[in-house]
């Protein structure tokens, strides 16, 4: 079993979907940590579950985010999964965590992806490029914005009377699935490493 620390900024209905996996026994590992950026609704559920909870308030910590996660989970969690977290990690966290963190991107990425692409913003791009197709993204984090290794894609098709409401919940209902398969893989993955030492 592996430990995971979630990191979020929003209502947390991807934490909600991961923890479902972990009491279904989909997925081994287990949340022993969930830190948000900001004050949020995720907080409240991973709450209710007796999950380990903090808020670094981003706009006070600034530069010194990156740093304090990573004092907060480098002894307790094996992966970081990034599940609607706004803040872009930096410094060591990335060295010590490489190969361990994922982010869940609302696009096909590398379309709609770096600096400033989250939430409706990125639903907002595919509709004025008039994308046909979108969906949403598991990869690995890197130094860069949303340039890490692609672990899994899952797509939606975008129809012609589509609003921005109506593309962020076909892709909603895609990050709950995906963001399960990708720590799945991960798993499947450091089992096979763990077993080779």
């Amino acid at each position: 079993m592996f430990n995971i620390a979630v990191l979020i900024s929003g209502s947390g209905t991807n934490l909600e979907s991961i923890l479902n996996a972990v009491e279904k026994d989909e997925i081994k590992s287990k949340v022993v940590l969930v830190i948000a950026d900001r004050e949020c609704y995720g907080i409240e559920r991973a709450k209710k579950r007796g999950i380990e909870t903090y808020i670094l308030d981003r706009k006070a910590y600034r530069d010194e985010l990156s740093d304090r996660i990573y004092e907060l989970v480098k002894y307790k969690a094996d992966f970081i999964v990034l599940a609607g977290f706004l803040s872009i990690l930096k410094g060591d966290i990335l060295k010590e965590y490489k190969n361990r963190i994922i982010n869940l991107h609302p696009s096909l990425l590398p379309k709609f992806g770096g600096v400033g692409m989250y939430g409706d913003n990125v639903h907002r791009a595919v509709l004025e490029n008039r994308e046909k197709i979108t969906g949403c993204t598991v990869h690995f984090v890197d130094e860069g914005v949303d340039t890490g290794r692609i672990i899994l894609q899952r797509t939606v098709s975008v129809d012609y009377e589509d609003k921005i409401e109506d593309i962020k919940r076909k892709v909603q209902r895609e990050e709950h699935i995906a963001i399960v398969e990708a720590i799945k893989k991960l798993e499947v993955a450091y089992e096979g490493i763990n077993q080779c030492i």
